[in-house]
């Protein structure tokens, strides 16, 4: 696909083997982007490859695991290795930790947070730079989460990290603006592969959250995340930096009242 708003960018998209990370790399071909896709499940990753390929699109395959910085480097690097360049970086790579309380949490599930949602951005974004800076222009998207903005009970440390992460998105964004880099976060509420585990465990929560949500359901990856991701990797945006956009059927607006029962205090 040579025609589009991002004809001729290349993208690396982490997490993109299912839920918002497929969503993005689906819209980024159909808008003439090639795209690497950067996962952990290397069977899903390949599928995903594949399908973007059979749309027409230029699309390579990087096993990565998000918490290992050489796997995290190694991912910018072969997206300018096998397009030339790297345009555009999109972080939404995360695995999911059990739902229990702030005080049941210990260090390494919040270490492991810290690296999937706050070392690893640092590290795309640090080995991105220069190729960014040299062609002036370059696209950050970073995925922050309405858990972190409204405070969900059971995810504390899923909530810090990406709180550090919008903190240093809109840091870079600041200190890099002069290079002709837009760095922007999306806090989408969308169905992914951590939401059907969210459905399964709790069909009644999820049933009062989307009940909640001003447009009465969760976003579709592709349909309703997707497209802000393209206008923000386009030169449409090219003014815009340093935002937090709340893609979330208008989540945001009151907060979000459930409480999921994690059992008694300890």
């Amino acid at each position: 696909m040579s025609e589009g708003r991002l004809a001729g960018r290349a993208a690396l998209v982490t997490g993109a083997a299912d839920g918002v990370g497929r969503g993005i790399a689906i819209r980024f071909v159909q808008e003439g982007a090639a795209v690497v896709v950067a996962d952990f499940d290397e069977e899903r990753g390949r599928q995903v490859t594949e399908e973007l390929r059979a749309m027409g699109g230029r699309a390579e395959f990087y096993a990565c695991d998000v918490t290992i910085k050489e796997r995290v480097v190694g991912a910018v690097q072969a997206c300018v290795d096998h397009f030339g360049s790297i345009d555009i970086l999109v972080n939404n790579a995360y695995r999911g930790s059990s739902m229990i309380r702030i005080e049941q949490k210990d260090d390494e599930t919040f270490e492991t947070a810290m690296k999937m949602n706050l070392y690893a951005v640092k590290w795309t974004m640090e080995a991105a730079l220069p190729h960014m800076r040299g062609q002036h222009w370059g696209r950050v998207i970073n995925m922050g989460s309405l858990n972190g903005v409204n405070a969900h009970m059971g995810s504390a440390d899923y909530n810090a990290s990406k709180e550090a992460l919008r903190a240093y998105t809109r840091s870079a964004a600041r200190e890099w603006a002069g290079y002709g880099i837009c760095a922007n976060i999306i806090c989408p509420a969308a169905i992914s592969a951590a939401y059907r585990r969210f459905v399964e465990s709790a069909p009644d929560v999820a049933a009062a959250t989307n009940a909640a949500n001003p447009m009465g359901r969760m976003g579709d990856p592709e349909k309703d995340i997707g497209g802000v991701a393209v206008f923000l990797a386009s030169e449409d945006a090219r003014y815009l930096t340093g935002n937090t956009l709340f893609v979330d059927g208008g989540a945001h607006i009151n907060g979000a009242g459930w409480a999921p029962d994690l059992g008694p205090d300890s």
